[in-house]
């Protein structure tokens, strides 16, 4: 099943300066993994040592948070959009 990740500009070095790339998932989880798997260096910055998101990391399937979902287990339907969005502090 293949989906898009939109790749935030502050992780682009890892794709070779892509916005966008494609993987086969069909859960978040999957997905990720693939993304790591095809531009290694994403699992260090999307995951803890537990295997869980990173707290400043939020990751959207279509237009809907995974933290509010089944988190990595978040099923992926075929030809959707992941966007990787960091989280962004400030006053």
């Amino acid at each position: 099943m293949s989906v898009t990740i939109r790749i935030p500009t502050t992780l682009r070095t890892l794709t070779g300066g892509a916005s966008q790339v494609e993987v086969d998932g069909s859960t978040v989880g999957q997905v990720l993994e693939a993304l790591d798997s095809a531009h290694p260096g994403f699992k260090d910055r999307l995951f803890d040592a537990d295997g869980d998101l990173l707290r400043f990391v939020n990751v959207f399937v279509a237009d809907d948070d995974v933290r509010y979902l089944d988190g990595v287990n978040t099923p992926v339907p075929d030809g959707e959009t992941v966007a990787i969005i960091p989280a962004v502090a400030g006053g």
